[in-house]
Parts: structure tokens; C-alpha cells; sequence
């Protein structure tokens, strides 16, 4: 069967059109064609049109009685290595191929943007640390956390020298894009069982309960705040680049006026489109410049 199943031109009905397929053909939005691909594919599947709905609800009532458990006894379920098998364990049992990809592609998206970030701003020396897990096990360690951690401490570290030296975001004059990677993600198989049904947003909102239980109640809000640093992230982006029109991508905005830990699932999505939007944005720009990654930026 062809990977692209109903997404393609030739099964456009003018009495019935799919919106999926309006949404894969237009290219106002930039984004890797084999996300865009498994993000339509995911948006038009059955579990998101039939099971969503009841996961959506169960969450939030599971998230209503978790918060109040947490109240009075905030330390006595607490481990973040449990909540990664458990994340682990459902990735691989229940999730779609599609979402998986998603998932996974992530972290690898956002590690290559934070080190485009830290190796392109003058007078600024930031080590990263890239979360890029290819199986399941790697899953396991922590990395749902770190990723979190991650973002915030890079903040504080670019901040804090900013601060010290008294200076302003400015990019080099040779930008570094050899980090970036123009990846398919052909490297990594999923499961495909008649249990991997589960869409991108039913396995948010599944997972989400299982993530403010067993962590605390610092790192569970601040992982539902970190979203909106899509901003923050986009702000430094554009002032490298000196071209502030991407940021009109972002949907998770104003960081400091935090949204409720409720919308977390939703804001999650909105969280990976705008990371691999930009992504895309940095693939082109070395697309179009240099092979080897080192260009001079238009200013």
C-alpha cells in the first residue's frame, strides 16, 4: 500500500474533499515532508476521530484527583525512572508508527536547534547536551525530563552571560548550520502491531496523568510551562538570524503568563510543530547556502 494512502491528488473528491490532504498538499508552512506526511496521517486516523474524545475526558478527571492527591501527599509517589518505562513500555505497545516518528523526532529537532543557538551568537560559549534516543531503551533514560531541564537550564546559562558580559543576542557573521541535519528518519523502525493505534494526542493526554503522578510537582508544571518558551526559542532564532517573520509560527507564547497544566496535551502538539517548523526553516537556509553548513547570513 502506498505509504501516503489517502493523501494524494488523485483521490480528491470536489463533493467530499479531505481536509488532511488540503493540509499535506499546501507548502505556506515550512516542515519536513515525512513529519508533515505522519502528522496528516495521524490527524485523519480513527483514533483520533473516535478515541480521543473519551481519552480527553478520562485525562482530565485523572488529572483533577491527581492534583488533589498531590496536595496532601506531594513526595510519596515520586520516580521518574518508573514513569520512563512506563512511557517506554506504551510507546512501543500502543502507539502508531505515525505518532512515534513524531515523538521521536523531537527531541532530535530540538537538540539540533538549541546547538545551532549556542554556537552562533558572538561571544557566547554554551555546551549542550543533545538528547537523540533511537529505541525504545533509550527512552528509559529520563529522557521526557531532560528534555525539559534542558531548555530551561540553556536559558539561564545564556542569560547569565549575556547578563555578566553586558552584551545583546547578535549572530556570527559565518553562521554554523552543521548541526542541522536534513533527516527522514529512515534509521528508525516502529511498531506497527494491531495494538500501535493510539494518535500523537490520544497518547498525550493518555500519558499525561502518569507524568504529574510520579513526578513532582515542580518538575510536572514546569514541563507544561516550558512550552511556552517556543517564543523565547524563536525570539533568539530570529535575532541570530536577523529575520523576525518565522516567529509568526509560534502559537505557545508569553512564558511568563503560564498556562494551566490542563492544556498541557494540546499545547505539547503546537510545542513539536513549532520545533520542527523552525527546523525546517534552518534546513533551507543550508540547503541554500552551503552543503557544508557555514554561511554568511543576509543581513
Amino acid at each position: 500500500m502506498n505509504k501516503r494512502e489517502n493523501l494524494d491528488y488523485k483521490n480528491h473528491d470536489d463533493r467530499d474533499p479531505n481536509p488532511w490532504l488540503a493540509m499535506y498538499l499546501d507548502n505556506s508552512i515550512p516542515i519536513n515532508d515525512r513529519t508533515k506526511l505522519s502528522l496528516m496521517r495521524d490527524n485523519s486516523s480513527k483514533a483520533k476521530k473516535y478515541l480521543l474524545p473519551l481519552i480527553f475526558v478520562w485525562s482530565k478527571i485523572q488529572m483533577f484527583f491527581i492534583h488533589i492527591f498531590k496536595f496532601f501527599f506531594p513526595r510519596l509517589i515520586n520516580s521518574s525512572k518508573i514513569l520512563h518505562r512506563i512511557l517506554a513500555w506504551g510507546l512501543r505497545v500502543f502507539v502508531s508508527p505515525d505518532a512515534n516518528l513524531l515523538i521521536f523526532r523531537h527531541f532530535h529537532v530540538g537538540s539540533e536547534i538549541m546547538e545551532f543557538i549556542a554556537k552562533n551568537i558572538e561571544n557566547i560559549e554554551i555546551q549542550t547536551i543533545p538528547i537523540k534516543p533511537r529505541n525504545f531503551e533509550d527512552i528509559k533514560d529520563d529522557v521526557f525530563l531532560k528534555h525539559d531541564l534542558n531548555l530551561y537550564n540553556f536559558v539561564i546559562k545564556l542569560n547569565g552571560q549575556l547578563q555578566e558580559k553586558k552584551i545583546t543576542i547578535v549572530g556570527k557573521k559565518n553562521l554554523d548550520l552543521s548541526m542541522i541535519t536534513e533527516d527522514q528518519f529512515d534509521h528508525i523502525e516502529f511498531p506497527n502491531k494491531w495494538t500501535n493505534i493510539l494518535d500523537l494526542r490520544s497518547a498525550i493526554e493518555l500519558f499525561t496523568p502518569f507524568y504529574q503522578l510520579f513526578l513532582t510537582s515542580n518538575d510536572f508544571v514546569r514541563a507544561s510551562n516550558s512550552l511556552q518558551l517556543d517564543e523565547t526559542i524563536g525570539i533568539y532564532t530570529s535575532q541570530i538570524l536577523n529575520a523576525p517573520a518565522h516567529l509568526g509560527l509560534v502559537n505557545n507564547k508569553h512564558p511568563m503568563v503560564p498556562e494551566t497544566t490542563y492544556s498541557s496535551a494540546y499545547r505539547l502538539v503546537l510545542h513539536g510543530l513549532a520545533a520542527e517548523t523552525l527546523h525546517c526553516i534552518l534546513v533551507n537556509l543550508k540547503l541554500q547556502n552551503n552543503v557544508d553548513g557555514i554561511i554568511t547570513p543576509k543581513h
